[in-house]
């Protein structure tokens, strides 16, 4: 149950539809944690934070990774697992059925009405994809609806410059970039709206797997660009969603 889910319980009460009794039975059969013996899930995560909790695959067994996007995606009707391998992502697809794999995550993504428009996902290349799928996966389990703008990197701008309309209606950019780190500035000096730079771990050696766009990005010389860690897809796709749905406004 999400807080939308909630709210509508407590109309039905106040309204007179629904029982005190019904809706406090309904509320008891939400325990704060399912208890799976190799892991506690947070399934009030969704009534705090307005998603549910995302499934880290690395380190788990495809049984326990399905396990788990199997238990949240049963209370919640929606799950994220990111950066599954081939045997977790089948485990989860048989587990949850409806589920999709695209690059390195699996998602079961909610039906709704109306997603919120507002982002730009912006690559600087086609190598840059899988962190920026994570992104959008993560924004459309949020309820947003992400504009990719892909391959558009400093080894051709004028690439990125057939855009111009797009990046600057956004409310909120993800750009992400390895090698060098240099698109989330040139975008930031572009726009009015903040700049969520995502360093990925694409390049060769002296790049560090994503480090040196890392350094780049951290000392962006626009100063609208914000940073996360290397091939942070999910974080970055977490705060743009915010952003866009004004949720940093209402709790400030």
């Amino acid at each position: 149950m999400d807080s939308e889910a909630l709210r509508r319980l407590l109309t039905a009460v106040r309204a007179g539809r629904l029982p005190v009794e019904r809706a406090l039975a309904r509320l008891a059969a939400l325990p704060p944690t399912g208890d799976l013996g190799f892991a506690r899930v947070d399934h009030h995560r969704a009534l705090r934070q307005g998603h549910p909790e995302v499934v880290y695959a690395p380190g788990k067994t495809p049984t326990q990774v399905a396990a788990i996007a199997k238990a949240i995606a049963r209370r919640s009707g929606r799950v994220l697992v990111t950066r599954v391998d081939d045997a977790q992502a089948r485990a989860v697809r048989r587990a949850v059925k409806g589920s999709v794999r695209s690059f390195t995550s699996v998602a079961l993504l909610p039906k709704r009405r109306e997603k919120r428009k507002g982002i730009a996902l912006v690559t600087a290349g086609t190598s840059d994809l899988p962190v920026a799928e994570e992104a959008r996966l993560t924004c459309r389990m949020m309820g947003c609806e992400p504009e990719l703008v892909a391959d558009v990197g400093v080894a051709g701008i004028h690439r990125l410059f057939a855009h111009l309309e797009t990046l600057r209606a956004a409310q909120v950019l993800v750009v992400a970039a390895g090698m060098e780190g240099a698109l989330p500035s040139v975008v930031g000096g572009l726009v009015a709206a903040p700049v969520i730079a995502v360093p990925t771990s694409v390049g060769y050696g002296t790049g560090a797997g994503g480090f040196a766009a890392l350094l780049a990005m951290l000392n962006a010389c626009a100063a609208n660009v914000c940073c996360v860690n290397i091939d942070d897809g999910f974080g970055a796709g977490t705060l743009a969603s915010l952003i866009c749905s004004g949720s940093v406004e209402r709790r400030s």
